[in-house]
């Protein structure tokens, strides 16, 4: 019999209202004659994909109906045109399209870093429609970072190749080699063009003053070595959230969700509140 690597996971899909094919799934492992909880909805990074939630979802989906959305441009959705705006605002229309569509109030957002940024934006303009916001290594944009230079570097080294130089800022030096091959991989696969407009716009966004307008409970899991933003950042948010905690893993650099896996989840299974 074939080996079933090749095989991917089927993803359902939704046109959003301009067009754009969003790509979506659900994971569900809860006891099926029991009431079910209040989804989680998971956001992943920029040049992620569904399948880097693969050491999150088999726990969470145990506990909670667990839906992920693969941002517009990124894995099976669609790369929005020149002409389409790609703003955060957007990405999060893409969210309440989605939570609209399969008829979800509300869900525990769950952000990792520019997945964050959405998560920060939609517990800001649309309250009602998250219950809790958790997020992982993500700051109130990216302006106040080195992000603005990793276009035009991509642009001249590859996105794969520019990924490579750059992966002791996301991983730790004993990370597993194939777990850093496979990420280099998979995030050199996005499309160079539109990953330059999305960095570009995010890292031209800066929300701080606008932070305790979130006022739902939230985690903040930091990186202890963060090499992209600042540490004081995290500090920072949780002052300006009115509901915050904030977690550190101590000596971590960027990437906590794909390097920590373990330790992001335990952190989030033990916020998410009981039966809610």
């Amino acid at each position: 019999m074939p080996h079933s690597a090749g095989l991917q996971p089927n993803m359902s899909f939704l046109i959003a209202s301009d067009d754009v094919r969003l790509a979506w799934r659900v994971d569900d492992f809860t006891d099926p004659w029991r009431t079910p909880p209040t989804p989680v909805l998971l956001l992943h990074a920029a040049m992620g994909s569904y399948r880097r939630w693969f050491s999150w979802i088999p726990q969470i989906a145990r506990h909670r109906t667990t839906l992920s959305l693969e941002l517009r441009g990124h894995g099976a959705s669609g790369v929005p045109t020149e002409a389409q705006p790609l703003t955060v605002e957007r990405l999060v229309a893409d969210v309440v399209e989605l939570l609209d569509h399969l008829g979800v109030t509300r869900a525990h957002v769950v952000g990792l870093s520019a997945g964050g940024y959405v998560g920060q934006r939609l517990a800001m303009e649309y309250p009602d429609r998250v219950a809790t916001l958790s997020l992982f290594a993500s700051t109130p944009g990216l302006r106040n970072s080195q992000a603005g230079t990793w276009p035009a570097k991509a642009a001249e080294m590859g996105l794969e190749a520019f990924m490579r130089q750059g992966i002791a800022d996301r991983f730790a030096p004993d990370s597993d080699p194939g777990l850093v091959d496979w990420f280099c991989r998979q995030t050199g696969s996005n499309d160079l063009p539109f990953i330059g407009r999305f960095v570009a716009h995010m890292a031209s966004r800066d929300w701080e003053e606008e932070l305790p307008r979130i006022r739902c409970p939230t985690l903040l899991v930091a990186p202890g070595h963060e090499p992209i933003g600042s540490h004081d950042q995290y500090e920072r948010m949780q002052a300006l959230i009115p509901d915050a905690r904030l977690i550190s893993l101590a000596g971590m650099p960027h990437n906590i969700g794909d390097a920590a896996p373990q330790a992001c989840v335990d952190a989030l299974l033990g916020f998410l509140p009981d039966g809610d």
